[in-house]
């Protein structure tokens, strides 16, 4: 029982993904606030002041406040649920023109996603497949792990699909992207846009792959023969 006037601490709920996970030593933790009102700014300066080895890269992170990302001067309050999320890696129908957007750890067809933007109006469709290469960086690749956020990278890859939509009027995209581990030569990710001209076709297809890479919380991990591991995007 809180008696009057008794400061109550406010605390929220910490989850960790991917190469933040690994750099904290923990999946998920219960964090008390420095000062209220809070930020998402301040609190990941309080989690780099928790974690020695986050620090290094806090400023890297994003964070999401109850299932949504956030601009660091977000406020967070008691009872929040935040996730950590590190650099990304390089659905259902909506009016917008996206006839799929989907997260998967089975493998994923490149038949499906071109027979979904099919359509008598269709002059074109430039499909991008993205598919394991042996090498990065200089360094042998021996597989990729995929890890993505439970329900924010469906939800930020369609928000992605939307937006180059309505940017391309009359253009119909669907999208996938693997998880899990994959070998050399599997497909992670596959994008199709089709439209009546090919112009409009290409640069849809463009858009929203660069968009995926840069935005939806996917996570790759790069391993190589000798077994050692490396998240892509927090090197150096």
């Amino acid at each position: 029982m809180v008696e009057e006037g008794q400061i109550v601490a406010a605390e929220v709920e910490v989850q960790y993904f991917a190469a933040a996970r690994e750099l904290c030593g923990m999946e998920r933790e219960r964090v008390t606030l420095e000062s209220t009102p809070s930020d998402a700014r301040a609190l990941l300066e309080l989690l780099g002041r928790r974690h020695a080895r986050l620090a290094a890269v806090a400023t890297r992170m994003r964070l999401a406040v109850n299932g949504e990302i956030v601009p660091g001067d977000h406020p967070v309050v008691d009872g929040d649920e935040v996730a950590v999320l590190p650099p990304v890696a390089g659905g259902s129908a909506s009016a917008a023109g996206v006839l799929l957007c989907a997260v998967r750890a089975a493998p994923i067809s490149v038949d499906e996603v071109l027979a979904l933007v099919q359509s008598a109006s269709t002059g074109g469709i430039a499909l991008f497949i993205g598919t394991v290469r042996d090498h990065a960086d200089g360094m042998d690749v021996a597989r990729l792990d995929y890890e993505a956020h439970p329900t924010l990278a469906e939800r930020e890859m369609e928000r992605v699909l939307d937006e180059i939509a309505q940017a391309h009027a009359g253009v119909r995209l669907a999208a996938l992207h693997r998880t899990g581990s994959l070998a050399v030569g599997d497909v992670a990710v596959i994008v199709a846009a089709a439209a009546a001209h090919r112009a409009e076709a290409f640069s849809a297809c463009r858009d929203a792959i660069e968009q995926i890479k840069q935005r939806v919380p996917i996570w790759k991990k790069e391993w190589t023969p000798d077994g050692a591991a490396t998240w892509v995007n927090l090197k150096g």
